[in-house]
């Protein structure tokens, strides 16, 4: 069965200003299996937000569905982890209590909090850091905070809307590295927003290419390179030439 399943599904969005009806995506289908990591690249107002956001439960589609391990999307629930742009940390609270803050809203017990949120504090590598305070981190070890927290719901679907996007070059290659060892260690299904070529190629096992506005999926193409994967390789540059051709202005509208 397939993890999560996306048919016809197209959105309105009312643009009460100007009375009118503002299309954000068109009729899209988009299958993704279970353990894969599927990249969402596309232009800005492409709807991939918005795409990511019906699979959390966050909006509805104005038409079609869309489903997880067959059961339709109704609304946020703890089998899909999201993990924003900014890691939207609680900045009163040490590193562990941010990661196990779930647990503590349903009233677990201090000491099971805190040894659950160390196994993912050391998946994610933070040990050392438990009792260290957002502002104390570096924009790296709040974001992996925040994977740390998405993965101790044990969702079996992990959502991140660019969370590497504000992040410096080099962290952010360190930061990739790092969550494509989570994920071949964790082995969940990750659905992943960027704008970057590079950084989709560098880390999903298909790239679903979006048209611009109305947004719909141009094509899903499979990464099939080893890894760690090298960015001067003649393969990787082949399919980067291949995806750059289908953003140009005017080149996806016409496939």
């Amino acid at each position: 069965m397939a993890t999560i399943d996306i048919r016809g599904v197209s959105k309105l969005f009312r643009d009460s200003k100007r009375n009118v009806d503002v299309a954000a995506l068109t009729d899209v289908d988009l299958t993704v299996r279970r353990n894969e990591f599927i990249c969402l690249l596309g232009p800005s107002g492409c709807g991939k937000s918005t795409l990511l956001n019906m699979i959390a439960g966050f909006e509805t589609p104005t038409s079609g569905e869309v489903l997880v391990d067959g059961q339709a999307v109704a609304g946020p629930g703890s089998d899909r982890g999201v993990v924003f742009q900014q890691a939207n940390l609680m900045p009163w609270l040490p590193v562990w209590e941010n990661v196990a803050f779930h647990l503590k809203l349903r009233g677990g017990l201090k000491a099971v909090r805190r040894e659950q949120a160390q196994r993912y504090i050391d998946l994610v590598g933070l040990t050392g850091f438990e009792n260290h305070y957002p502002s104390e981190l570096s924009g790296g070890m709040n974001q992996r905070v925040g994977i740390a927290r998405a993965l101790l719901m044990n969702p079996g679907v992990i959502l991140m809307d660019e969370p590497f996007g504000a992040l410096d070059e080099q962290t952010r290659m360190d930061m990739q590295t790092e969550l494509i060892r989570i994920w071949e260690r964790h082995q969940g299904t990750i659905v992943f927003v960027t704008h970057g070529v590079d950084e989709a190629l560098t880390l999903g096992t298909h790239v679903a290419v979006m048209s611009a506005r109305p947004g719909r999926i141009a094509e899903i193409i499979q990464i099939d390179l080893p890894r760690p994967r090298d960015v001067t390789g003649p393969r990787f540059n082949e399919m980067k030439r291949h995806i750059l051709h289908l953003l140009r202005p005017g080149r996806v509208a016409a496939a």
